[in-house]
């Protein structure tokens, strides 16, 4: 799996959220089961190197996977990537949706 920071529990969850008042914050929620979510993990870690985020193992942190599809009011996916600001989901992305390109410049929009 990528070297990113792993999300494990709600705690570190209510952490990302606090964060995300200060900088846009990325999730990455990733299936270890599905060669889909392989791909885009793959996709994300050669991508651009600012481009930081955190996995979600949906399968191994399910409770935590399901917590972000709550407070969010997403629709869980896998793979799924969000974009939280403020506390608040701005940009969500599934599965082929998935382009590091994209989610750089939704990034560099939020922080102008």
């Amino acid at each position: 799996m990528s070297s990113a920071p792993q999300l494990t529990d709600e705690a570190s969850l209510e952490a990302l959220i606090a964060e995300s008042h200060v900088v846009p914050v990325l999730i990455f929620k990733h299936s270890t089961r599905c060669s889909i979510s392989s791909m885009a993990l793959n996709r994300m870690a050669s991508s651009n190197p600012a481009l930081q985020y955190h996995i979600v193992d949906v399968i191994a942190n399910r409770p935590v996977s399901n917590k972000i599809a709550e407070v969010f009011s997403v629709h869980h996916e896998s793979p799924q990537l969000l974009i939280i600001h403020k506390g608040e989901c701005l940009y969500e992305a599934s599965h082929l949706e998935i382009q590091p390109r994209e989610i750089f410049q939704e990034l560099q929009v939020l922080q102008s």
